[in-house]
């Protein structure tokens, strides 16, 4: 009798971090289950992998509900749940569209919180539940304020969730990458600093990392690692990381 393969299911698993993570799990024998909102993207990807894809944007509490009841009734257990989606959110509070502040909360907060509910009847004892959040969720960036937010909400999330799960079995795992290179997240045309611009890190760093702390069971890692000395800067000196962040933002058009 064939054994059942784990299941991971990635949220904004179309491009970027996501599809890079989806690559990863399903070259060591996963059955992934794809969730994001291009299908141009999604259904060539699931083929490919041989995985599973659905349409989601997570932001959509009611579009989580009836795609995840769709996702659990096929596999009553999901062995991993990645919260990776997420958009873009550069501007300051004041630059930046009322809406576009409302879709970034939405998506890279409340997407995490909606999958996390939706897909919490499969996380059983031995699953595990990745949050894909930033160095962001840790520095307080001006350039990209509204960013920063989300990430800072889905970061206090992330480390409540890891709280509630624990005597259920079911291991939570904080990942907060660096600047990395996305077709959404362009980042070494953009960023102003020359140090910032040699620290771009690529998805498949981001996807090995993930693929680590699953089978190490670590608890919140930074990729690459040093980037906690910001961490550990913002606790310790932040008007003067928010000085700094506000001179090494990004680059202004023309």
């Amino acid at each position: 009798m064939e054994t059942a393969r784990r299941a991971a299911v990635i949220t904004g698993a179309s491009s970027g971090i996501g599809e890079a993570i989806a690559r990863s799990f399903a070259r060591r024998g996963w059955r992934v289950v794809l969730l994001a909102r291009r299908r141009e993207r999604l259904e060539p990807l699931a083929a490919e992998l041989g995985g599973e894809w659905e349409l989601l944007d997570v932001g959509d509490r009611d579009a989580v509900d009836r795609v995840a009841a769709a996702v659990l009734e096929r596999h009553p257990r999901i062995d991993l749940l990645v919260n990776n989606a997420g958009i873009p959110g550069r501007g300051d509070f004041f630059a930046l569209d009322p809406e576009r502040i409302e879709a970034v909360l939405r998506t890279n907060y409340l997407g995490s919180v909606w999958c996390a509910r939706a897909f919490a009847p499969g996380l059983q004892p031995g699953c595990h539940l990745v949050n894909v959040v930033s160095v962001a969720g840790t520095v307080a960036f001006a350039p990209a304020g509204p960013y920063a937010a989300s990430k800072h909400a889905q970061l206090a999330f992330s480390r409540s969730l890891a709280a509630l799960l624990e005597p259920k079995g079911v291991q939570v795992h904080t990942v907060l990458p660096g600047f990395v290179e996305t077709e959404g997240f362009p980042q070494r045309a953009v960023l102003a600093s020359r140090l910032f611009r040699r620290a771009v890190i690529g998805p498949d760093d981001v996807a090995e990392h993930v693929v680590d702390v699953v089978e190490k069971g670590r608890r919140e890692t930074f990729v690459p690692w040093w980037y906690r000395v910001f961490a550990i800067a913002q606790a310790l000196a932040p008007a003067v990381v928010a000085r700094l962040a506000a001179r090494s933002g990004y680059r202004r058009p023309g």
